[in-house]
């Protein structure tokens, strides 16, 4: 009647400092025609990839590249460590938490040598995507890990 009973919408934050470009400007059409979610890509300044969300680490993928993480109302929220990443087969990557694992926010999952991704070809861009849900409040240019990119309706 009065909001009282409206859901506040979840804030997911940088999961890593860089520059917040939209997901259509991604070079994979995997992310750029949202068949993976909807989200935004970080062109990260560093290595260090922490929790965009509190919850638990649903999947972490073998070759360290991607995760997902679920929070307690359900929501999804995967990060991609840069494109074709999964060539590398876990190079390049240090895996901080594992699945099952319960994270808060900003609480650090990867480091990843971006140095050595680029040295191998691999473009470093990471989206961060949320799957069957719409997202809100996009945030775009040079950010710091842990401020909010987007909100989910």
């Amino acid at each position: 009647m009065f909001g009282f009973f409206k859901k506040k919408p979840i804030v997911v934050v940088a999961p890593v400092s860089g520059e917040v470009i939209k997901l259509e400007d991604v070079k994979d059409d995997v992310f750029s025609q949202k068949l993976a979610g909807d989200g935004v890509a970080i062109i990260p300044s560093n290595g260090e990839i922490v929790s965009p969300i509190e919850g638990v680490i649903t999947r972490l993928f073998p070759t360290h590249h991607a995760f997902l993480i679920t929070t307690k109302d359900n929501i999804e929220v995967m990060v991609h460590i840069g494109l074709d990443t999964v060539e590398l087969k876990g190079e390049g990557f240090k895996v901080l938490k594992q699945e099952g694992d319960k994270v808060k926010v900003n609480t650090p999952i990867i480091r990843v040598d971006l140095e050595y991704l680029k040295l191998k070809g691999k473009d470093i861009v990471t989206p961060i995507v949320v799957s069957d849900k719409s997202i809100t409040n996009i945030r775009l240019g040079q950010i710091e890990s842990g401020e909010p990119i987007f909100e989910v309706k």
